[in-house]
């Protein structure tokens, strides 16, 4: 028989979980998802004749007690995450807009379903850095969104805490990558009780000037960039030119970590070859053996 002190902490978890705030994992892909356009490789055959997919890399936020919920990357999937972000928000949960972490196709090509074709937003926020910000605001059709006034941006500083509400702060950390149209940055999500850290697309890591250890010893999750297993994905591109952290490498740096700390890694943003797209891969259940995650889709945790 549970007592009346048991049952009051029961009710009072309850009430604290209702209020608190929760970040959604909403997609793992790299930035063309997976099955991947034009792929007759053997990663893509079955996902074609059973059409499962995988959406591309998007990190939803809930928060609760301000009715309030946001999606970290304006994916091409954002249709459909944006549903699903509402739907676990629920009424009268609010859109509270974007954060975008570069110009690279998977992280910001699903503005465009903001505009009169399809939502016809209305000032909907968008938070970026300066350089994304005065790509949006000089090249069409994104231009189109601000005139229209389909969208706001909303000014961010690399390495400034931005205060959401009383219960999130957002810092975009810069990081080095290919920056042709803006600068590329990760996010850390701080909440009420735990903070995120949020790098779906980085260099190698030697090429930082950071130490990423030292950010997984701030946080207590870590979605980092995991697009490719290793470097026999893709035989005929020059994988220089398009340079990511291996997961090979990144065991191989983080093997001195205690357990505790791995335990903090999710894995994310994976190309359509990448094994660790698929649960019961040999490479996936290595790195679970390592003491590492390998983010999923549905993913939820409180922050």
């Amino acid at each position: 028989m549970k007592t009346f002190a048991s049952i009051i902490c029961l009710l009072l978890c309850q009430f604290s979980i209702a209020q608190g705030v929760k970040l959604v994992v909403l997609g793992t892909a790299q930035d063309a998802g997976s099955p991947q356009i034009a792929c007759k490789k053997n990663c893509c055959i079955d996902l074609w004749k059973t059409g499962k997919t995988e959406a591309v890399v998007s990190l939803g936020l809930i928060d609760t007690k301000n009715q309030k919920h946001y999606l970290f990357e304006a994916t091409p999937n954002i249709t459909q995450q944006l549903q699903t972000l509402n739907s676990l928000a629920g009424s009268p949960s609010n859109f509270g807009g974007i954060f975008l972490t570069h110009a690279h196709m998977g992280h910001y090509s699903g503005l465009m379903f903001l505009g009169k074709e399809a939502l016809g937003g209305e000032l909907v926020p968008v938070y970026a850095l300066p350089k994304m910000r005065q790509y949006l605001n000089t090249n069409g059709p994104w231009e189109q969104l601000i005139s229209e006034k389909n969208i706001a941006l909303q000014a961010l500083t690399a390495s400034k805490e931005e205060t959401i509400s009383e219960e999130i702060k957002v810092t975009p950390i810069q990081v080095p990558h290919r920056d042709e149209y803006s600068e590329t940055v990760g996010y850390m999500i701080k909440g009420p009780n735990k903070t995120a850290l949020f790098i779906p697309d980085i260099d190698k890591w030697e090429r930082w000037e950071m130490a990423i250890e030292s950010y997984i010893q701030q946080v207590d999750y870590a979605f980092l960039d995991a697009t490719f297993f290793d470097g026999s994905e893709l035989p005929n591109r020059d994988m220089a030119a398009i340079p990511h952290p291996f997961v090979r490498e990144s065991l191989a740096r983080f093997e001195p970590l205690e357990t505790k700390e791995k335990k903090k890694i999710y894995f994310i943003h994976f190309n359509h070859t990448n094994p660790l797209l698929k649960e019961n891969s040999q490479e996936s259940k290595e790195v679970r053996a390592k003491g590492y995650h390998i983010a999923r889709s549905g993913l939820e945790i409180s922050l």
